[in-house]
């Protein structure tokens, strides 16, 4: 993987050295402060929107500090600050008012700011000066924000693309490297297709970084629903050498492995297709220090996961569908090994649909960098 400039240091040689402080533009702290405390069920809408109004009134000068104010709102915060962002935009343009790039520059290279703060100062730099925006994308190709990130790899896979035809065995490397770089699902699996076309196979599973070896027992009973919230041993304890009493009779730990593209862990296979049922996966993680990652988990079923014995979610539904990262639960990895079990229940429907009793999961950082067990 070759190595890039760091995203500052690009957008600070094409924006202007040195960092700004935040700057607030004149008379606008107040109308921030009320939009930045709006929340649920309305709570300060009405307040809301005469400060919408003070906010936008100065128009594109207000923008980088609409933009900065982003960082610490809650969602209805930020959906109000990102509309104030829209109007003031359309109330610089309709006035003609020249874009304060110096300072959208400011916003999009500092990382302390809101990830959506900082694609959209991307944005609008792209609209005043987009041969300046094009030159710094690639600069982002590592970035912690998300959308900065997608697009930056999407230009990469552009480029790799139309050197195909040139050269496919470099189109093909500059697509392996772009590949390295994506962290979204749907921008992996797009890349991925594109490279089995051209006959050189992504290995998904080390992509995305999959959980692969587990040991699993089961089936115990679920029936009516009763096992999401019936207590089973291993959720008390974890004991690998024991036997258990289960739905149809003693059931013991066994070795599982997932060998598929998406680390599918499929209990049917592992137990037995058995209707009203729920099953128990563990499996270990080793890190060299403390860090903060994610659990990722797909699965149309319910499901209950602990991290180190504590309970971290669960979700008692069934056959909603499922999707790679459909949920993502925030943890604290401790120094060494830390044990993750899973809890996957299956109801008594009987129709076609209905009889997977799976999940894939994997580790990740806040930005999907997969967290690889050490040996």
């Amino acid at each position: 993987m070759t190595s890039r400039i760091p995203p500052a240091l690009v957008a600070a040689a094409l924006l202007g050295s040195g960092r700004l402080g935040v700057v607030v533009a004149a008379g606008i702290e107040e109308p921030i402060r009320v939009l930045k405390s709006v929340g649920a069920e309305g709570l300060g809408n009405a307040a809301a929107r005469d400060a919408w109004r003070e906010a936008t009134a100065q128009g594109l000068a207000a923008v980088p500090s609409l933009l900065e104010s982003m960082s610490g709102a809650n969602d209805y915060a930020l959906n109000w600050l990102r509309l104030a962002v829209d109007a003031a935009v359309q109330k610089g343009r309709d006035a003609g008012a020249e874009w304060p790039k110096e300072r959208l520059g400011a916003v999009l290279r500092d990382t302390r700011n809101h990830p959506k703060a900082r694609h959209l100062a991307f944005t609008l730099l792209r609209r005043a000066d987009p041969e300046s925006a094009a030159r710094l994308l690639d600069g982002f190709i590592g970035d912690p924000a998300p959308d900065l990130r997608r697009e930056a790899v999407d230009a990469r896979v552009q480029a790799a693309t139309a050197l195909l035809a040139k050269d496919k065995a470099a189109g093909v490397q500059a697509l392996n490297t772009a590949l390295g770089h994506a962290r979204e699902a749907d921008q992996i699996e797009s890349i991925a297709r594109q490279l089995k076309d051209l006959g050189s196979p992504a290995d998904l599973r080390r992509v995305f970084g999959w959980v692969t070896r587990w040991k699993v027992i089961g089936p115990f009973d679920n029936t009516g629903g009763a096992g999401f919230t019936k207590v089973e041993p291993p959720e008390e304890k974890l004991d690998l050498a024991s036997e258990l009493e289960g739905k149809k009779g003693r059931v013991r730990w066994m070795d599982y492995e997932s060998r598929g593209d998406y680390g599918v862990v499929d209990l049917n296979a592992a137990l037995g297709t058995v209707k009203g049922a729920a099953g128990y996966a563990m499996a270990e993680i080793k890190v060299p220090a403390a860090r903060r990652a994610q659990i990722r988990l797909g699965s149309e079923l319910g499901w209950k996961v602990w991290l180190n014995g504590k309970y971290l979610f669960g979700r008692d539904e069934y056959h909603r569908g499922a999707e790679i990262d459909q949920y993502r639960l925030p943890v604290e990895l401790k120094p060494g090994t830390n044990v993750i079990l899973v809890k996957c229940l299956q109801n008594e429907q009987t129709e076609d649909w209905a009889v997977d009793w799976q999940f894939q999961l994997r580790v990740t950082d806040e930005q999907g960098n997969p967290i690889q067990s050490e040996p």
